[in-house]
């Protein structure tokens, strides 16, 4: 059965090179392209075949990558695709990936396409943990990565809830601490709300910048054996070979830099290095697999190669791409400079329009009060003069009843002689009428007084009456306000503003002052990098006291160690190669 297969796939790759074409997935960390290949191209032409269509010049960085059996391997260069171990079902399926890792990010990675597809495979490596990252890095890194997709913060966009749906913490980070979806929220929120001013790109860097100082980052492990066949890991990276235990990743027993090897080679599944120290026994280790063997080959070339290459001075290509990234930054810087200056001066704007309103909402409420005061005053003056007539009449009244009286009394007076009876009647009475004319000619008195009051009080209105109709002239007459330190010819009255006075020059003082600006920022990086430790241990005492112990794993322990003793990554690497040569071979045989 074995063999009827094995001639069922002869007999496909057979076909397969009589085809013309073949078709190919590449894979990026975004995206899935489709290609169609003739069947005489080599790695090289699919290769870079996918570059341009990406716009990636940095191509020594990466490379294609293909699963085999129950491992990898990258596609060689100059090798036909078809003559390699590729999978024989189509479309074959390439992982277009990172191969090499940078030493220093911020230095070596020029254009922002090969930042950001490191950005984004570094991420997912620390998401899926193949990357140890402590919990309060990956906050912090897990706030830039939100930067990043978001842009920057806006707490009127950026509400309770909006990363609920987002991965953003590894699981076990998340399961080593008693805290909520939300408290996680709440902390990733805060660090996100400190990177305002920074662009996409920029929190892209920073992530990169804090990734790159972890201890797993750039590694590539195998399991080999030494010569007295102990198990033990090899770890290639952009710095030289690393020999660990099988059960720390963190920590390396030694390390060799490449400057100090000057030959890597292979036989069957025994790997033979040789130092650059011709006195210094060369150190032999096996691996599991030939296939193995060749993958280490690979990745110790590469890295070997960019480790001199970074030492040399750059190539007029990477000068040039160098020089266009500066000029692209500086544009950039300029341009934002710009939107920001366009930005506050819209604000002004708006806020001196804000004032405006208020200040006519104001007047307009000061108008309405003083017409309805002046309406209370002609309505007054008119009762007034309403009650001043009514008195003149009832004052007119009273003086005719008042002469009625007297000449009732006249009357009486001459019919007094008719007899006593009469006359003490008539006396009485004319007594009576004189008590009544009295408070008749009292009364007409009183009333005149009230009706000299009311004219008063006529008089008095229509004063007030004038006073308020002058208020309301001067207020209707009024200039438009002008916020205080705002030209008055800087809002017209549609309250529209125009963007001449926005325009920017690109002049040579600009460039001077930014090459200044780049300078001071060199100056400051030590205290934002002494700023960033103690923004890492301040996250890490918040959430220290919501840690379970009981679910550490052995990386959290050991790395919690190494934190105790001031180990770090460089620190170890440092300390490990001041060793000599020859005593680090010799403790790599002893393991």
């Amino acid at each position: 059965m074995a063999s009827a297969l094995a001639a069922k796939m002869g007999f496909n790759s057979l076909l397969r090179k009589q085809a013309k074409n073949f078709n190919v997935r590449i894979c990026t960390m975004e995206s899935d392209m489709e290609f169609s290949c003739e069947v005489k191209w080599k790695g090289k032409d699919l290769f870079d075949l996918v570059c341009r269509t990406l716009g990636l010049r940095e191509t020594w960085f990466f490379g294609l990558q293909y699963n085999i059996k129950d491992t990898f391997a990258w596609l060689k260069m100059e090798k036909r695709v078809l003559d390699q171990e590729v999978p024989k079902e189509e479309p074959i399926t390439f992982y277009f990936l990172a191969k090499f890792y940078p030493e220093n990010a911020e230095e070596e990675l020029v254009q922002d396409i090969t930042q950001h597809l490191f950005f984004l495979q570094v991420k997912k490596k620390i998401l899926e943990e193949e990357i140890h990252c402590p919990p309060e890095a990956s906050v912090l890194l897990a706030s830039y990565a939100v930067h990043a997709k978001y842009g920057e913060y806006d707490p009127n966009v950026h509400k309770p809830g909006f990363l609920a749906e987002e991965e953003l913490l590894p699981k076990r980070v998340i399961n080593l601490y008693q805290m909520t979806a939300e408290m996680w929220e709440e902390r990733i929120t805060a660090c996100y709300a400190e990177h305002r001013g920074r662009t996409r790109d920029e929190a892209e860097m920073e992530y990169l910048k804090i990734a790159q100082d972890l201890d797993m980052y750039g590694v590539n492990y195998f399991l080999i054996r030494n010569k007295k066949g102990t198990d033990l890991l090899l770890g290639v990276d952009a710095l030289g070979l690393h020999i660990y235990e099988p059960d720390n990743r963190l920590t390396p027993k030694c390390s060799f830099p490449w400057n100090e090897i000057r030959n890597i080679s292979y036989s069957d599944k025994e790997f033979t290095i040789k130092p650059l120290d011709k006195k210094t026994n060369v150190f032999k280790f096996n691996s599991s697999r030939l296939r193995v063997n060749k993958l280490i080959l690979q990745l110790c070339i590469g890295n070997h190669d960019l480790f001199m290459r970074r030492r040399r001075v750059d190539s007029l290509e990477v000068q040039q791409m160098k020089a266009q990234a500066r000029e692209e930054r500086a544009r950039k810087q300029v341009e934002r400079q710009r939107l920001q200056r366009e930005k506050q001066l819209r604000e002004e704007a708006e806020r001196a329009r804000d004032e405006l309103e208020r200040r006519l909402i104001q007047l307009q409420d000061e108008a309405h009060m003083a017409n309805e005061a002046l309406l209370r005053s002609e309505q007054t003056a008119d009762l007034l003069a309403e009650k001043a007539q009514i008195a003149e009449e009832e004052a007119k009244l009273l003086a005719q009843k008042a002469a009625e009286a007297e000449t009732e009394m006249q009357r009486i007076k001459v019919t007094a002689i008719r007899g006593q009876e009469e006359r003490r009647l008539m006396e009485q009475k004319m007594l009576e009428a004189e008590m009544l004319a009295l408070k008749m000619a009292e009364e007409s008195e009183r009333r005149a007084k009230e009706a000299e009051q009311l004219k008063q009080d006529l008089q008095e209105a229509r004063e007030s009456e004038r006073r308020a109709k002058h208020k309301l002239l001067e207020i209707t007459s009024r200039d438009v306000y002008t916020p205080p330190g705002l030209p008055a010819d800087s809002m017209p009255p549609d309250l529209n503003y125009s963007r001449e006075n926005l325009s920017f020059d690109f002049k040579d003082t600009d460039m001077k002052r930014l090459s200044m600006e780049i300078e001071k920022e060199k100056v400051e990086y030590m205290e934002k990098s002494k700023h960033l430790q103690e923004q890492l241990n301040e996250l890490k005492t918040e959430i220290e006291s919501l840690k379970l112990k009981e679910r550490e794993t052995p990386l959290d322990i050991i790395h919690n160690q190494n934190t105790e003793q001031g180990t770090s990554k460089h620190s170890n690497f440092k300390k490990l190669t001041l060793q000599s040569t020859k005593s680090r071979v010799a403790f790599f045989e002893e393991l």
